[in-house]
This record gives C-alpha cells, sequence and structure tokens, in this order.
C-alpha cells in the first residue's frame, strides 16, 4: 500500500500565528483547543504521523484538521454540533403517552384506579403498540410538566348569594373602613391528643418516631381565634366546646378590647354564628357578621394563619396534656404578634377577581 502524501497547512501571515497561538492558551473548548494544537503543530513543520502521536490521535483525524483549516480557515476550528442522536419518539408518540397518563385508567377499561408507569407503559404496548421503557414515559412526562401528584377536594358553593357575599367580603379587605376594624374569626380544633405526623431534619433514613395510639380518653378542647387585618395579629381562647355561649363570649372579649368603632367580624355558616342571642347582642353592640359564602371558608383571611399553625405547632407532635399541647399553640401565637404585619392584598391577580367569576352556584 502506497504511502499517504505529507500534508501541512498551508503559510500564514504573522497575524494569524498570533491568533493561532492565542486561541491555544485562552480557549476553554476541548475540542476547539486540540484542533488549534494539531493546526499549530502542522505550522511548526511536525507531519501527520507525529502529530498523532502529541495528541493521540489517528493520522486519518490530523489529515482531516489540516485540510479543513486549508479550506475554511479558522472557522474549521469550530466545533460542529450534531444536536446528538435524534429523539426516537416524535410528538405524536409523546402527546400520546401525556394523554393516556392524564387519563383515568377505568374510563380506559382497566380494573385500577390509577397508574404507574409499569401498567402505563403495559398499556401503550398492548393497545397501541408503542414499545416505551417506564424511564422514557418518566421523561417525556416530565418535560411535559405531568407529574406525580396528590389529588385534592374541592367544594363548589352553590350559595345562590355567592356574588354578593364575596363582594362584600373582597371589599372589606381591600378598602377597611375608616369607623372600624375589620376581625376574620372562626375556630380552631377539635384539639385531642395524639401523636401527629410531620417534617423535620433527621439522618438519613433515621427519621423520628412517635408511638401509636387508638384510644384517646383525654377529650377534646376547641381554639376560638380572631385575626386582626389592621395589625395581622391574633386573638384567641380555648374553650372546652364551641357553641353558641362560647363564641357569643368571644364576641363580647373582641368588644372589650376594641370600645371603639364598627367590628366587622368575617366568620362561616356554622350555627353558633348566627344564633339569635348572638345576632341580637351584636345588633346591639355595634358588631357587623359577614358570612361567607357556603363551602368558601377560603374568603376567611385567618385560614392561612390556620394553616401555618397546624403545620408549627401540631405537626410532628406528640404533647402529653392539654395544657402542654395549649402552651405551646400560646407560645406560637404570642411570637407571630411580635413579627406580625397588617395584612393587605388578598388574593392579588387571582380568577375570583375576575368580574365573570362565579361557581357553579344553584
Amino acid at each position: 500500500m502506497a504511502r499517504q502524501p505529507e500534508v501541512f497547512v498551508h503559510e500564514l501571515e504573522p497575524e494569524q500565528a498570533q491568533r493561532l497561538v492565542k486561541i491555544t492558551r485562552s480557549t476553554r473548548d476541548r475540542i476547539r483547543l486540540r484542533r488549534a494544537g494539531v493546526v499549530l503543530a502542522s505550522v511548526q513543520g511536525r507531519s501527520a504521523g507525529e502529530i498523532a502521536v502529541m495528541f493521540a490521535a489517528t493520522e486519518n483525524y490530523v489529515r482531516e484538521v489540516i485540510h479543513a483549516f486549508n479550506a475554511q480557515g479558522f472557522a474549521a476550528l469550530d466545533p460542529k454540533w450534531s444536536g446528538g442522536r435524534p429523539a426516537k419518539f416524535g410528538p405524536a408518540a409523546r402527546e400520546l403517552i401525556c394523554r393516556i397518563a392524564r387519563a383515568t385508567p377505568s374510563a380506559l377499561g382497566q380494573p385500577f384506579s390509577t397508574w404507574s408507569l409499569t401498567k402505563l407503559v403495559f398499556y401503550l404496548r398492548e393497545h397501541h403498540r408503542l414499545v416505551v421503557s417506564t424511564e422514557t414515559t418518566r421523561r417525556v412526562l416530565h418535560k411535559a410538566g405531568i407529574t406525580w401528584q396528590r389529588t385534592k377536594t374541592w367544594k363548589i358553593s352553590r350559595d345562590p348569594d355567592f356574588a354578593a357575599k364575596m363582594a362584600r367580603i373582597l371589599d372589606l379587605y381591600d378598602h377597611p373602613p375608616v369607623d372600624g376594624r375589620v376581625l376574620c374569626v372562626d375556630e380552631f380544633g377539635p384539639l385531642n391528643l395524639q401523636p401527629r405526623p410531620g417534617y423535620g431534619w433527621f439522618r438519613r433514613g433515621q427519621p423520628a418516631r412517635l408511638r401509636a395510639t387508638y384510644t384517646r380518653t383525654h377529650g377534646v378542647r376547641q381554639m376560638l381565634t380572631a385575626l386582626d387585618l389592621a395589625t395581622g395579629q391574633m386573638f384567641y381562647r380555648f374553650r372546652d366546646r364551641k357553641r353558641w355561649p362560647q363564641f357569643l363570649d368571644f364576641c363580647k372579649q373582641l368588644r372589650r378590647r376594641f370600645p371603639a368603632g364598627t367590628l366587622y367580624l368575617i366568620c362561616d355558616n356554622y350555627g353558633p354564628h348566627g344564633k339569635a342571642e348572638v345576632t341580637d347582642w351584636c345588633a346591639g353592640h355595634d358588631i357587623e357578621l359577614v358570612y361567607t359564602p357556603s363551602n368558601a371558608s377560603w374568603l376567611n383571611w385567618i385560614e392561612c394563619e390556620f394553616t401555618a399553625l397546624r403545620y408549627f405547632t401540631l405537626d410532628g407532635s406528640d404533647y402529653p396534656s392539654h395544657a402542654a399541647q395549649e402552651a405551646a399553640i400560646a407560645g406560637y401565637v404570642r411570637w407571630c404578634n411580635r413579627h406580625c404585619h397588617p395584612k393587605r392584598h388578598f388574593a392579588v391577580d387571582s380568577r375570583i377577581r375576575r368580574p365573570d367569576y362565579l361557581p357553579n352556584v344553584a
């Protein structure tokens, strides 16, 4: 076999040679650096075989780089990425995977109510002749923004006066009356003594353990709470019950705390809130009870405070007595009151702010 003729880079101008040296010293791209080194070695008169030994490459690779540089100049040093291996599954196959994953298995004639990746892959193979691995299926779903999530419940308000009640509450949130205070009132409970699951920082595989319990003989307690939107502070009372006498007593305590001006108490439709004894006393002491629509407790601003209260005082706890539990809750409320700020901007840019928003009212 005849020996291939030697190949060298064409003669470079001083500026070109200086640019080539600069590339070998400053570039961070490994492919560009290697090609520039091959060209520079050829400029110095080294043969293709010698250059191949220097860069642990083949002579054919060296010759290709030199020929490309002679034809294209410095553009030949830039790597030409091909984009990797083409996708095995096109848009139609990916759309099919996402559509089947979002569908309810029972609606497709399958004897189960939720998918696993294995069952989803088997269904695609059996009914659509799409052979795909579980890992590829997971990646397709992840890229499409489809993740494994716990289902949630939602009650649709069928209150015929939903729009008027919601508008009244939002107006109090957005434009608090100058002649009074807006307070969000609700009950937090029942508070029983039981180990509650929660989260914490632990060594991997060594979470904290809580006892299991099936009998609870200590009864329950109730917590009546009010959120003052003007300051962001919470006020509370612990009681054995949450019937109308306890709620009326709580209203009296709020009236004593804020003796001047009208009190606007936003509360839900729980029976004791609308008891005649309660409404009559409130009407005679300049307290207006503003009721949320039925099944729309999310309009009560105090609900998000209850979420934090439950997370930071009950989750992961196992209190030995009601006194210990109430002391922990009271300590957290005091901490919140020291770090509180006025409540403003409820549900900004939410769809409930749209003029055409209405649930499926009766």
